[in-house]
């Protein structure tokens, strides 16, 4: 378990991380979401102990992380995979992990074949491509067969089936009683791996709470309606809470009220309907939405991707 309670950390007259506290539980996935120059980097140092809060404090399994004898079996950690020296093979390179805490060369082994790189494990990590870097890194992470896991943007640069491999991973790693915490810019990835969901932005704590409940507060169910009839339909529809636009021609796009009430309503009015879908938001739906005022970097919105710059 990771519990931070007050965390903060200055860097002269700027705050990158201000008063930030959340519990990170075993059993679960926790994604760690967050704009860039959100915190989230910074916070997931001081866990560690490369970063030394201003103020607050964090702990892993009841104890700072630098008071473990044996960091390597408490916590694997990946937070740069171009941290390794790059003239070392991947093989010399975990070996020399693993020989700071006394971890027999046949983990090395382990590790290299769990993370699929045993065809490049002699070939210099500098020769890597970012994806088989990425897997030396989880490579890394995982020597110590640890309790904890701290892995940030563990998929970048991996392709469709090392994506697939790292959910799977920390999913069963998780299923297992595990600590994950897992930053990822990847929305859809993350739907499809996190439990739970915590949100910085501008070095605070937005959202912290179940990946279901999140999308469910922060986005709209929206149900997709086609009819011969739209003006009657939505003339029927016009009630308190009820918002109805038209992107086209016979289609209506309706939120505030179920489908089964959009048919209850149309069956009434003996208005046909040719199709009546509901799309939940998604969890990119909540994240924009959570995250809208809390964008350092804004790029220009694009409303036509051929359009000239004057």
């Amino acid at each position: 378990m990771i519990v931070a309670e007050g965390l903060t950390k200055r860097f002269g007259d700027t705050a990158a991380v201000s008063d930030v506290s959340f519990t990170v539980q075993p059993g679960k996935v926790t994604g760690f979401l967050g704009p860039n120059g959100a915190g989230k980097s910074t916070t997931m140092r001081m866990i560690v102990g490369l970063d030394r809060p201003t103020a607050g404090h964090v702990t892993v399994n009841g104890a700072p992380y630098r008071t473990s004898r044996a960091p390597l079996t408490e916590v694997g950690v990946l937070l740069d995979a171009k941290a390794v020296h790059t003239g070392r093979s991947a093989r010399s390179h975990l070996r020399a992990i693993a020989a700071t805490h006394g971890l027999p060369k046949s983990r090395v082994d382990e590790v290299i074949d769990l993370t699929g790189i045993g065809s490049v494990a002699r070939r210099r990590a500098g020769k890597f491509s970012l994806g088989m870097g990425q897997r030396l890194g989880i490579a890394a992470a995982l020597l110590g067969d640890p309790q904890t896991l701290i892995l940030d943007e563990p998929v970048n640069g991996l392709d469709p089936e090392g994506v697939r491999w790292v959910r799977q991973f920390v999913r069963y790693q998780a299923a297992q009683g595990r600590t994950v915490l897992l930053s990822s810019h990847l929305m859809s990835e993350m739907s499809l791996t996190a439990d739970h969901v915590i949100v910085l932005g501008r070095g605070r704590v937005l959202a912290d709470a179940p990946l279901d409940e999140l999308v469910a507060a922060w986005t709209a169910t929206t149900v997709l309606v086609r009819t011969p009839r739209p003006s009657e339909l939505v003339e029927a529809l016009s009630t308190a809470g009820v918002t109805v636009t038209t992107p086209e021609t016979g289609v209506l796009h309706v939120e505030g009220v179920t489908a089964a009430a959009i048919g209850d309503t149309a069956a009434a009015a003996g208005i046909p309907l040719h199709e009546l879908t509901p799309t939940a938001g998604s969890l990119e739906d909540a994240y924009l939405a959570l995250t809208g005022d809390a964008v350092e970097y804004r790029t220009a919105d694009v409303t036509d991707p051929h359009q000239e710059q004057s």
